[in-house]
């Protein structure tokens, strides 16, 4: 479809891109900027600008940080001797909510799946058996999502953690099978936390 603006077409077709954003909602999304006032618009664009250039991966977790090491890592108040491994960054944040983890986290950047191109590789694997090696953790958790994947994953890690003096456990199956971290609410990630398992 044309429209009267260059700039206004340019805005709905990178809205487009983002991930479950049709061309309808992208429309959507650039006629409401239009109509917003000016100083909210710009409010957007610099709060975009600012994750862009102001975010980086903390070296040790993996996690989104504004410094180094990010504040999770640096919290004396943790528990240093629990390690909780995740896929993404967004699942810190989910179970973060919970109030239920109190130590450090690992995020892998994903999670097993050979058919698409992500092997061992592709993920913080490397430096998740580092950590364990130089660490003093008594317990790794594996918060993996209940997919075939995140399976695979937490399988592969307890593995490869087994001749570690550490125990390997698994979140319970209180998270649906075949559902995303970030789409369970809290109630049911802490009883999963409760319920975890060794591998």
């Amino acid at each position: 479809m044309q429209y009267s603006s260059q700039h206004l077409e340019t805005l709905i077709k990178e809205f487009s891109r983002l991930p479950g954003i049709g061309g309808k909602t992208a429309q959507r999304l650039a006629f409401h900027i239009l109509r917003i006032p000016e100083g909210e618009a710009i409010k957007l664009s610099d709060a975009i600008k600012q994750v862009r250039t102001k975010t980086g991966i903390c070296e040790t977790c993996g996690n989104i940080a504004e410094t180094q090491p990010c504040y999770i890592c640096s919290d004396p108040k943790r528990d240093q001797g629990l390690l909780c491994v995740v896929e993404e960054p967004s699942d810190v944040v989910v179970l973060e909510r919970t109030g239920h983890h109190r130590g450090l986290y690992h995020i892998l950047g994903g999670a097993l799946a050979p058919a698409e191109g992500i092997g061992p590789e592709e993920l913080r694997l490397a430096e998740l058996i580092q950590r364990v090696r130089l660490g003093n953790f008594r317990e790794v958790i594996m918060a993996t999502n209940p997919t075939a994947p995140g399976e695979a994953t937490a399988h592969a890690i307890g593995e490869l953690l087994r001749d570690f003096k550490v125990q390997v456990t698994r979140i319970a199956r209180g998270v649906p099978v075949g559902s995303d971290l970030e789409l369970s609410d809290q109630v049911t990630l802490s009883r999963a936390l409760d319920g975890r398992k060794e591998i």
